[in-house]
């Protein structure tokens, strides 16, 4: 037969230790992490132009640059943000005028834009894509294509506010 000094003891440590995990946070659900914001990449500035025109495409197209632009810490989709866009292309070299376009987020943060096709240069085939709106800090990408021959390329940023 268990001794009620016992039971008691017993009652009261369990008691004590849910009491102190629960104020610690351990019985508290995992809480997710902020999404972080995308670092600037290194040559992502090269040949950038302040205030590129925002256009239907660059060229004769035929390939496709794309990307989501989201806030960091929440994540929410950022509707209306100027993404400048331009490329080494079978059309003209990335220091060109005519190698460079804007295009604006749509309401889920989405953007698109056509191109013509990216050749390598420095060898590699590769876009570069700046964010430089008001409200956030400002992101330079570079992204490498796997191969000359891939037709689109998709760059997701990831904004920090100011």
């Amino acid at each position: 037969m268990p001794n009620s000094a016992t039971t008691r003891r017993a009652l009261l440590s369990a008691a004590g230790a849910v009491l102190v995990t629960g104020t610690s946070g351990l019985l508290v659900p995992a809480r997710a992490q902020g999404l972080a914001p995308t670092p600037s990449m290194r040559g992502g500035s090269n040949n950038y132009r302040p205030g590129a025109p925002i256009v239907e495409r660059i060229g004769g197209g035929g390939f496709l640059m794309s990307g989501t632009v989201r806030r960091a810490g929440d994540g929410a989709p950022l509707a209306g943000q100027r993404i400048q866009i331009w490329a080494h292309t079978t059309e003209g070299h990335e220091r060109d005028p005519q190698s460079h376009g804007a295009t604006l987020t749509d309401a889920d943060g989405v953007f698109r834009m056509e191109m013509p096709q990216i050749v390598p240069a420095f060898g590699q085939p590769h876009g570069h894509l700046a964010f430089d709106g008001p409200g956030f800090e400002t992101v330079f990408l570079r992204p490498v294509m796997a191969s000359a021959g891939d037709t689109s390329l998709t760059a997701d940023f990831v904004l920090q506010p100011v």
